[in-house]
């Protein structure tokens, strides 16, 4: 059997490995919160890429990251797979690991048992006898200055389901009990000043049977079935994905979920790297009602839970549609054994519209080419919330990372004719659904054309600066992008800026373009940048540093990965951890190195009803495009559906291309213009007329 590829994910194998290594050296009484590949040094990765024949392969190294039970001392160590050994060890102070998904499973229980918590309810509205209809989401509790690090803490936000097919959401509760997970036990419940009783107004539910009772779905949708009778064109050697032009390695871990590594585009035959690594690596909620306790609302999904802990098994048909291949994940349980993600990422074609096209007025000659596109999906689900992941690679070397929020609204009980001082919506009668902000961070270690030296610019539309009348804009009509170079960490602090569509550059300064005579680059495109909104010296500001910009630059090093800090949970934001550690002052140079490009972005949420009570998918998109990186359009080889050129017009159509869709039907209703109801086409967009 050969040996795993040096960027796959440990094995369950090197799971079990790992954790029977600590366990004979540490005892058995270890809950493990991290068991996952430490990837290689890119210094040694790198030269194995080069030679894998003859290089040495990189050691398979676990990082482990546990709690000993019970007194709660969290560790951090490092274990040799390829060794066997245990070459780091470290307590740590202060500091609070990734919760697990049985941690938050459990805080419900002990929720519903809680002589408190009971009474809390009673004074609610809830019988004492319907503590089984009462629920919880389980949250780190952010920071509560009261309590400090030193000890394991979620907040429960509380919630009534009256029957079980219900909706929790619709019924919020009103107070928040805090979970001692070292204890096992709540030590503490928040009551707010203004108590709001548990309203009681019929359910609003989105699931079949209450559709059917509303009167059934709609009948006139007909199936739409996607077909690839001679199987996908890519395919998948382990975790090395080809499609058509395109080469990478898909990893997954526990945190960021899929990791994309050695990311290639083959250009007439030469292979050429784009990117080293890249991936989402953190995202924070914060929500904006200022109410104690509501200001702990702010969760760091990927640093506090995980995107890999909280993934979904993709279904065949639902998530994903067509001809599907899946990766598997396989992550710790808390005990040590291995849990199974079946079906964690699937990867899969679609149409994907016009690639290019021209019709010649004069003669109709034309040349229509359809785009495909491959999709590399991942779905997590954080508490309410959804999250569809999707890296989309196009056939003109664009990557399209496409980020689709769905699921339902974090929701708070209101009084009769309350107003919510426009901190939050009334989406259902007593439903407040508080505003709130969700920003990713996206982590870019470029390679352009081979080069670890890059270098990063912003890139401004500007106006000319010469006035109208003047010799070098004469008719005032002149206009330029204005490209600056980056030279600093502190000068990287970068924000877009709408009134010059700003975009950045990622550029190898080294390799210049034969004709445009401009560096090889690859350019970020992103346009939903919110500001993080919550003021500077709050708490979130103070613990998401990563979002006050929307871009930073960083000198690359093996284990900066996570912008606000290796261990998430409960940090003060003092000092901020991540980001503002790695630039310190900010002085290094920062031009035509190994750079890191860190990208925050996503959307404000203004609820409204339409979102309740669940929420219709909302996109979030952006895109790494090449520019100056190829000769010309790298697709003119891909084949096209129709193309008749002017001599073949004239040679009444001798030996043109038609690769049209035979499966494609025209349709006719109702009645129309054109001949066969196409405008004089013949049932078809392509062909002449």
């Amino acid at each position: 059997m050969s040996p795993p590829h040096p960027f796959d994910p440990l094995s369950p194998a090197e799971i079990e490995s790992a954790v029977t290594l600590v366990k004979k050296a540490h005892g058995d009484s270890l809950l493990f919160h991290v068991v996952t590949l430490q990837e290689p040094r890119k210094a040694a990765m790198t030269a194995w890429l080069a030679a894998p024949e003859t290089a040495p392969r990189p050691a398979r190294v676990a990082e482990i990251v546990v709690i000993e039970n019970p007194a709660g001392t969290v560790y951090d160590g490092l274990v040799d797979i390829t060794a066997g050994t245990i070459t780091t060890w470290e307590k740590l102070s202060g500091m609070q690991p990734i919760i697990t998904m049985e941690e938050l499973q459990h805080v419900e229980l002990v929720v519903r048992n809680d002589p408190a918590v009971i009474e809390q309810c009673v004074l609610s509205g809830v019988a004492r006898e319907d503590m089984h209809k009462v629920y919880c989401d389980p949250w780190t509790i952010g920071y509560d200055e009261r309590y400090g690090s030193g000890t394991r803490l979620q907040q429960a936000l509380m919630y009534y389901r009256p029957d079980i097919d219900n909706t929790q959401y619709q019924y919020p509760l009103d107070f928040c009990p805090i979970y001692d997970g070292n204890k096992d036990a709540i030590v503490a419940i928040d009551i707010p000043k203004i108590r709001r009783p548990l309203r009681k107004d019929a359910p609003l539910d989105y699931h079949h049977l209450a559709q059917e009772k509303r009167g059934g779905y709609r009948t006139d949708l007909k199936p739409i079935n996607i077909s690839q009778p001679e199987g996908v064109s890519f395919d998948i050697e382990g975790n090395e994905v080809s499609w058509q032009n395109w080469r990478f390695h898909v990893g997954f871990n526990y945190r960021e979920g899929p990791v994309f590594n050695n990311v290639r585009y083959v250009d007439n035959g030469i292979e050429r790297p784009i990117f080293y690594r890249m991936s989402l690596v953190e995202m924070v909620v914060p929500y904006g009602n200022p109410e104690h306790p509501h200001q702990r609302k702010h969760a760091f999904d990927l640093g506090e839970y995980g995107a890999g802990y909280m993934s979904n098994s993709l279904s065949l048909g639902c998530d994903c549609k067509g001809s599907i291949s899946y990766l598997d994940a396989s992550m710790p349980t808390r005990a040590g054994g291995v849990r199974t993600i079946k079906n964690a990422i699937c990867i899969h074609e679609e149409d994907d519209g016009i690639l290019f096209k021209h019709t010649d007025f004069r003669d109709d000659s034309t040349i229509v080419t359809r785009a495909r596109k491959l999709i590399v999906q991942n779905i997590f689900t954080a508490a309410n919330y959804e999250y569809a992941v999707q890296w989309i690679f196009h056939q003109d070397g664009t990557i399209e990372p496409n980020v689709r929020l769905t699921g339902i609204l974090n929701t708070y009980v209101m009084n009769p004719g309350e107003d919510t001082n426009g901190w939050g919506t009334q989406v259902y009668p007593g439903v407040n659904a508080h505003n709130h902000q969700h920003l990713f961070c996206l982590r870019i270690n470029p390679n352009l054309d081979g080069g670890h030296q890059n270098s990063v610019f912003t890139s401004d539309a500007m106006p000319s600066p010469h006035p109208v009348g003047s010799v070098e804009n004469f008719y005032g009509n002149a206009f330029y992008a204005k490209r600056t170079r980056l030279e600093t960490p502190e000068q990287a602090k970068t924000n877009f800026d709408w009134s010059t569509m700003r975009t950045w550059d990622m550029v190898n300064e080294n390799k210049i373009h034969p004709y445009s005579g401009k560096p090889v680059s690859y350019k970020l495109v992103s346009r939903e940048v919110p500001m993080l909104l919550p003021q500077p010296q709050s708490l979130v500001w103070k613990r998401a540093a990563f979002a006050r910009h929307t871009v930073h630059v960083t000198k690359y090093e093996d284990d900066q990965l996570y912008p606000a800090g290796r261990h998430v949970p409960q940090t003060s934001g003092e000092p901020s951890l991540g980001m503002p550690e790695w630039i310190g002052e900010g002085k290094d140079s920062i031009v035509n190195t190994d750079v890191v490009l860190w990208h925050t972005f996503g959307l404000t949420h203004f609820p409204a009803p339409e979102d309740y009570p669940v929420m219709p998918a909302e996109p979030i998109v952006l895109l790494l495009r090449p520019r100056h990186f190829f000769t010309n359009n790298p697709v003119m080889d891909v084949p096209p559906s129709y193309s008749v050129t002017p001599s073949q017009i004239l040679a009444a159509k001798k030996g043109v291309y038609d690769a049209t869709d035979k499966m494609s039907t025209l349709v006719v209703s109702g009645k129309t213009n054109g001949a066969n109801g196409t405008n004089g086409t013949n049932g078809s967009c392509c062909k002449s007329s």
